[in-house]
């Protein structure tokens, strides 16, 4: 907009000053005409080169009078070059109508060249070659008065236009923080509609309470998941405990149905307390730090005994020391228990913890790729391990702890055969410059 009204401006400006340069002279050139035919018909040209030399001294000027052949009659200063056109034009009987637009690169001077006479008693021509510098000089100051005035005008409406935009953007710019949050498991952020347009804030306010109850809705089902299983425990628990005070009473016929009840009792009572360990994470939400190679080697010491009764090796590569989340203690946990029920006897696991990255790797059957994707989720289980003890539950509460965390849990193949569970914290996001 600012140029649309600058450039048309001083265009106009230079056409003006151009036109005027264009009469003035014009009426300079028209009384030297009126000379040079009086000196042409009169054969006298003292009085012609008089005015001439006088009017070049005091405008700096050049003059020249020709006849019809071309043949110089009289002179005051010097052409330059490209006058034959001109003198070819006012042959013909007509006068300089226009000039090249004046701007502040020029041109510096202008020509302009009359026919001495009319019709068929032209006897000549008038050549002027008038200075144009006080007319670049003015157009140069109005053009750069006009390039100031845009540049200040544009300096003022980028300044209203970033503060005109930050208005209209900022509760975008907060709805867009408030997403980030929810999608990183804050649920409780709000987005505090400060400024910005009416209908905008509108939006924050819904969009809270949209988070208020999406975040409603989870706390609720978490506390479902975390008070049934809760309450789950006790009546299972006496129900263990009665099963198991049948047994002295049971002939030998039901003695396999019993061992069967028995152990589905147990696996509803382990899959009980993976649900509310499981609803107890996702209601943490909060991961601590502690040092997880001295405490790990400690979970080894007692991990080495369950593995050497099943005749496994386990073996470590950890730092002296080394400050991470807490959470890494239990997600160890989970992969060294799935290993030892998986591994076959005479196998081997290790466990590494090197730049933030755990890996429990075991030489175990492991899974194959679609199994890989799949193992993450709540309730998986392996067709080919269905008698396998477990509710399916401990990869999804590791992966649930990596994500806490900060991190990531992945499943990855072992060479040449076995599963590789590693988690690994995101790395911080250089900033750019």
């Amino acid at each position: 907009m600012i140029a649309s009204l600058a450039v048309p401006l001083g265009l106009a400006y230079s056409t003006h000053r151009t036109n005027r340069v264009l009469l003035d002279r014009r009426a300079d050139s028209h009384r030297i005409t009126e000379l040079a035919d009086s000196a042409i018909r009169l054969g006298d040209h003292r009085v012609l080169v008089e005015e001439i030399n006088r009017y070049t001294d005091l405008y700096g000027a050049a003059v020249e009078v020709l006849d019809r052949e071309g043949n110089l009659l009289a002179r005051a200063g010097t052409l330059v070059a490209g006058d034959r056109e001109a003198v070819r034009v006012a042959l013909s009987g007509r006068m300089t109508e226009s000039l090249p637009p004046i701007t502040p690169f020029g041109p510096s001077t202008v020509l302009i060249a009359q026919p001495v006479g009319s019709g068929s008693q032209l006897s000549g021509v008038t050549l002027l070659r008038a200075p144009a510098t006080q007319a670049v000089r003015d157009v140069t100051v109005v053009w750069g008065a006009l390039a100031l005035a845009a540049m200040v005008s544009l300096g003022y409406g980028v300044l209203a236009a970033r503060r005109l935009t930050r208005w209209i953007m900022r509760p975008v710019i907060e709805l867009d923080r408030m997403t980030q949050a929810i999608a990183e498991g804050r649920h409780d952020t709000h987005a505090v509609p400060e400024a910005g347009p009416s209908e905008l804030r509108e939006l924050q306010e819904r969009f809270n309470a949209m988070g208020d109850a999406v975040a409603a809705a989870m706390e609720r089902q978490r506390a479902f998941v975390a008070d049934a299983s809760h309450e789950l425990r006790t009546p299972l628990t006496g129900l263990i405990l009665r099963i198991e005070n049948l047994e002295p009473y049971l002939a030998d016929a039901g003695k396999e149905e019993y061992e069967e009840a028995l152990a589905e009792a147990s696996r509803l009572a382990h899959l009980v307390d993976d649900l509310l360990a499981l609803a107890r994470t996702e209601a943490d939400g909060v991961v601590s730090k502690t040092d997880v190679a001295a405490q790990l080697a400690d979970r080894l010491r007692t991990w080495r005994e369950v593995y050497a009764a099943q005749r496994l090796d386990l073996v470590a590569d950890l730092p002296p020391s080394w400050t991470g989340p807490a959470a890494m203690i239990r997600i160890a946990d989970i992969a060294l228990d799935n290993a030892h029920k998986f591994v076959p006897e005479g196998g081997r696991v290790s466990v590494t913890l090197r730049d933030g990255t755990l890996r429990v790797e075991d030489d175990g059957p492991g899974l194959n790729a679609r199994e890989r994707e799949e193992a993450l989720g709540r309730f998986w289980r392996s067709a080919e391990h269905v008698n396998v003890p477990g509710s399916g539950l401990g990869l999804a509460i590791a992966a649930e702890l990596a994500r806490l965390s900060g991190g990531t849990l992945r499943l990855l193949p072992a060479e040449p055969h076995g599963l590789v569970v590693e988690f690994a914290q995101a790395r911080p996001v250089a900033a750019q410059p």
